[in-house]
């Protein structure tokens, strides 16, 4: 129960803080996924040095996650044009670290240079791109617009509310017992539908889709964020470890939070790219 009640807390404060820093403002924003980017390249890499004995330093993969989600706010909300010159610093940061990791005798090199380009990919790309989804929607002459980025959470809190309250209480056939052992394809179907349903609310509150376009980003928000939640579980079952960090009392830590939304985040965009939204 005591565990429970730390699991409540933590995610009203977490929903409160995210909500409220992207009304407050891009700067807001970018400031909180700033953190979140390089909070959760550091678990990444901490997790993979224990587990695989990766030697190259975490550190530069922490500067590099930051640099690369400060970079894409740059060039989306504060109207960086000559994009090269933006991102030249980050690309001359990979160059180094692939550099020393040649000269270096210590570890494996194909580890460190796999999983080194995972930090950045996995752990920091994602966060990156959510400032392409930010500018979307945004009124003429702005740069910025919180809608989609929030509607993507709200996705994501309706697809684990439904999925628990179902699977709970209906819950018979297994998804992947492997390698989550609690998920059912009635939790699944429930949460999507009540995903679905909030697409089809949104879609009277704001013209900026139709319901039909509202609904089909709903649909691809829980089929990606229930795959991001597996690859995450089968990365912790193979270290065998519960969660990926503890900095989130009751969640676990920043992956453990966000892992749904590494791969909702890209689709979306994509998503979104192919309706001519962005």
């Amino acid at each position: 129960m005591k565990n429970f009640l730390t699991r409540v807390a933590t995610g009203l404060v977490f929903g409160i803080v995210l909500i409220g820093s992207m009304w407050l403002g891009k700067n807001y924003f970018g400031l909180l996924f700033l953190i979140v980017t390089m909070l959760s390249v550091k678990e990444f890499c901490t997790l993979i040095a224990k587990h695989k004995k990766t030697t190259f330093s975490k550190w530069w993969a922490i500067l590099g996650g930051g640099y690369l989600f400060a970079a894409f706010f740059a060039v989306y909300h504060l109207g960086f044009e000559h994009k090269l010159a933006v991102f030249a610093p980050y690309i001359a940061l990979v160059v180094y670290v692939f550099i020393q990791q040649v000269f270096s005798i210590k570890g494996s090199k194909l580890d460190n240079f796999a999983y080194f380009t995972l930090s950045q990919v996995y752990a920091a790309l994602p966060f990156a791109m959510l400032n392409m989804l930010s500018t979307a929607g945004a009124a003429e002459g702005e740069t910025y617009n919180m809608l989609l980025p929030l509607c993507i959470f709200i996705f994501i809190w309706c697809n684990d509310t439904g999925a628990f309250c179902v699977g709970c209480t209906m819950g018979r056939h297994k998804m992947f017992e492997r390698v989550s052992p609690k998920k059912t394809w009635e939790g699944f179907a429930g949460g999507a539908i009540v995903a679905i349903a909030a697409g089809v609310v949104l879609s009277y509150i704001s013209d900026i889709m139709n319901v039909w376009q509202w609904t089909g980003m709903a649909a691809i928000v829980v089929a990606t964020a229930t795959l991001g939640d597996l690859i995450e579980s089968c990365m912790k079952r193979e270290m065998q470890i519960k969660d990926s960090g503890n900095i989130l009392p009751g969640h676990g830590g920043m992956l453990d939070r966000f892992d749904s939304t590494i791969l909702a985040t890209p689709s979306v965009i994509a998503y979104l790219s192919l309706i001519g939204l962005i």
